[in-house]
């Protein structure tokens, strides 16, 4: 009878440790080495897996930069400093680059652009955008629901009195969250010291333009006529500043006809 109860378990306890050996030399054969740079470069990242390196987390941005898939200064929330740090795990120069931050491109706040229906759904505006492309006359506009303010992470956006979001340049990180939220494709990032933009994304010709904002670029061109760099171009009736050339001499601004260009106030 012990017989009986014995040898199975003994068979068992055989071929669990023969099953356990085979198992440790295959580990052992087929181990995938791991980069001994990756953990360190890791560690620098500052870990809000905020998905704005294009990558869907720091573990997944750390193993891409080791193998030179992405740039070393490519974490927007780490900056210079993270950059730097990362560099010289790599034993590479890392160059220094201006810092971005999310700009709203749009003025058609409730005192400029009216409305052609109410909105009573869910206060997304993804959702809103699905009534028939939601409750203002503009179609390019912002939405003002605030999804892009539920996006950020880091404290940057609020939602101003007049229906429009605002950034908090001192807080944003330059995620792109904001930007990949909004519906409208009305955020972009930008570099930190630009302060004039075209505050616009309508691609209405003129006289549409007119009559769902006020404040809307109607594509006259007359910008381009007295930019001194020609850093503005219009394509699709609407005008776009390359930053790379402008030096914000402020000459579009006063000669836009409608406010569409704009001087931030910082």
């Amino acid at each position: 009878m012990i017989n009986a109860i014995l040898i199975p378990v003994v068979i068992l306890g055989v071929m669990g440790l023969i099953f356990g050996a085979g198992l440790a030399v295959a580990a052992k054969k087929f181990e995938v080495k791991q980069d001994e740079r990756i953990p360190l470069v890791r560690a620098e990242l500052p870990g809000a897996n905020c998905g704005g390196c294009g990558y869907p987390g720091c573990d997944a941005m750390a193993e891409a930069i080791v193998k030179g898939e992405a740039p070393a200064n490519g974490c927007p929330v780490g900056g210079a400093k993270v950059a730097e740090a990362v560099g010289k795990i790599l034993g590479e120069e890392v160059s220094e680059e201006e810092p971005k931050v999310a700009s709203v491109l749009c003025s058609g706040d409730c005192d400029h652009a009216p409305r052609r229906a109410e909105y009573y759904g869910l206060k997304d505006c993804n959702e809103a955008v699905i009534a028939n492309g939601g409750p203002k006359d503009c179609r390019f506009g912002c939405i003002g629901l605030g999804s892009c303010v539920n996006a950020c992470m880091f404290d940057a956006l609020s939602m101003g009195e007049k229906g429009l979001p605002v950034v908090n340049i001192e807080n944003c990180t330059a995620c792109g969250k904001c930007a990949a939220t909004c519906p409208k494709s009305i955020i972009d990032l930008i570099p930190k010291s630009q302060v004039i933009h075209v505050n616009c994304q309508s691609k209405e010709k003129g006289k549409i333009v007119r009559s769902s904002c006020s404040v809307g670029c109607i594509g006259c061109k007359a910008c381009t006529k007295v930019c001194p760099e020609e850093a503005i171009t219009v394509t699709d009736n609407l005008a776009k500043i390359d930053y790379e050339k402008c030096v914000q001499c402020g000459a579009c601004v006063e000669k836009c006809p409608t406010g569409a260009i704009v001087k931030e106030i910082r």
